[in-house]
């Protein structure tokens, strides 16, 4: 067994950035008190333009708010996932110390913290099924590990890291924490949608069930897009551009709705693009869908 003598610093602090947001997500979410009865809570409305209240809102001891913002500390830990690989080819850093690390933050972040969300985000589902919602987390987080390991056993230096096989954990963890997002728009005292307790009703019943897709998804064989790189990697349509302007505005707009809509789609995209092929096309396919 070799030694580790150096480490890259710059990569590493990255990638560390994204296992402290996974584990503030967890604390944040802790501070949500199990709930004595299945009634949809409400909370008051955050206003960014007042940045001292906006603060204040965010350390308060609301369970809605601090549901909103664990989702986002889930957000921003996909942002320091994103940037640490970028990071380390740029600086010409890349490691299998590098690589290790990551998975085992992701682990955390992408894995643990959003399925102790799910838990905490859900009080009906949780109030009524609560031994369901705890198998259904620890079975998002075990597919979230094994989707890691196998992520680390058959990838190679020479891949282009243009398509996943199976749904990457982050866009599975992001998939999930939308919702703690959405919760807090349609739980907050202004908003006049008359159903908007009906929307969360529903939502929060069908959660834990899609949370299972999500986590086989994970683990199964089916073809996704790395977004970034095929994004932004080359020329692309003009189409393509507008696509992209409008998907920006649409989350800076109305994020509430927006950002649980297109991390759904993304998730979805998945099958629907395999059934497609298999059942209209009849393209022959390379590796089974698990």
């Amino acid at each position: 067994m070799s030694k580790l003598r150096t480490v890259a610093i710059l990569p590493t602090l990255f990638t560390l950035g994204n296992l402290f947001c996974g584990f503030f997500s967890i604390v944040v979410a802790a501070r949500i008190e199990r709930p004595t009865s299945a009634d949809t809570p409400h909370t008051m409305a955050i206003h960014a333009n007042d940045p001292i209240e906006y603060a204040r809102g965010l350390i308060a001891t609301d369970d809605t708010h601090n549901c909103m913002l664990a989702g986002w500390l889930i957000f921003l830990a996909m942002v320091f996932d994103a940037l640490d690989g970028h990071v380390a080819r740029l600086t010409k850093m890349s490691s299998d110390f590098g690589g290790q690390l990551d998975s085992l933050c992701d682990v955390v972040t992408f894995g643990v913290a959003p399925g102790f969300l799910l838990v905490k985000m859900c009080p009906y589902f949780t109030f009524r099924h609560s031994n369901w919602v705890w198998l259904i987390a620890a079975s998002y987080a075990a597919c979230a590990a094994i989707r890691l390991a196998r992520f680390n056993a058959e990838t190679h230096e020479d891949d282009d890291h243009l398509n996943f096989s199976g749904l990457p954990s982050p866009a599975a963890a992001a998939s999930i924490a939308g919702f703690a997002i959405l919760f807090y728009t349609l739980r907050r005292d202004d908003n006049a949608w008359k159903a908007a307790a009906m929307i969360d009703h529903y939502v929060q019943t069908l959660l834990p069930w899609f949370a299972i897709l999500v986590a086989l998804a994970m683990v199964s064989r089916i073809p996704y897009p790395h977004v970034v790189n095929q994004m932004l990697r080359g020329h692309r349509s003009f189409g393509h551009l507008v696509g992209l302007i409008f998907a920006f505005v649409a989350v800076i707009v109305v994020r509430g709705y927006a950002i649980p809509m297109i991390c759904v789609g993304f998730v979805l995209s998945g099958p629907v693009r395999y059934l497609w092929r298999e059942a209209v096309q009849r393209r022959p396919h390379k590796e089974p869908m698990f």
